[in-house]
């Protein structure tokens, strides 16, 4: 009887296996899946190397005298209905900026100021830490430009049985002294499907 269950379990876990659907890798370049109206990874990769290329190619981050411009990060809008998570096209951008060499990031101010970097200066009259390993006062250095920016969407009836979904991904980067605006530019994903497709 023992046998039998055994025979019968292990028969069943060998029919689950073969039923169960595939599970294959998708590859930005040659994913065979059909493109979806909400927006995916493709479509922040997309919009986050061609707006880092405007910005790297306008040359408003290039420094006088040499040296490295300081940029904080401002605040991404999400006016779509979709729940995004700004930050992911923000990181993207970023990871390009270091890249270039042409600036470097800063945690001190911004919509991603790092709170430990004011925690351990909150530090410097707590007796249990070494006063040398602390950062002195006037240490942390202002940001030359902030950048922020914009995701918006607007749907369109294209026809009687399909719309047209256009996403507007907008950055600006602007100066911390004059508050002027140096660039600025604007990437257009649009999409075309069924009506009975959702955006979000």
């Amino acid at each position: 009887m023992r046998r039998t269950i055994l025979h019968l379990i292990t028969v069943s876990s060998i029919l689950a296996a073969g039923c169960a659907q595939e599970t294959v890798n998708i590859d930005v370049m040659h994913d065979e899946g059909k493109p979806v109206m909400a927006l995916d990874y493709r479509d922040f990769d997309l919009a986050a190397s061609q707006l880092t290329q405007s910005l790297l190619g306008s040359g408003a981050l290039k420094k006088e005298g040499g040296g490295r411009t300081v940029v904080a990060r401002g605040r991404i809008v999400n006016d779509t209905m979709q729940r995004i998570d700004t930050s992911q096209l923000m990181s993207k951008i970023e990871i390009e900026i270091l890249r270039s060499g042409q600036a470097v990031m800063t945690r001190a101010i911004g919509s991603d100021a790092d709170k430990l970097l004011r925690e351990g200066r909150e530090l410097r009259d707590d007796e249990e830490f070494d006063a040398s390993t602390i950062p002195e006062r006037g240490t942390l250095q202002m940001f030359d430009f902030s950048i922020k920016g914009k995701i918006f969407q607007r749907n369109i009836r294209y026809d009687k049985n399909r719309q047209q979904v256009e996403y507007y991904f907008q950055l600006s980067l602007s100066d911390s002294v004059s508050g002027l605006t140096f660039w600025q530019d604007e990437v257009i994903v649009g999409k075309r499907g069924s009506n009975k497709s959702v955006a979000w």
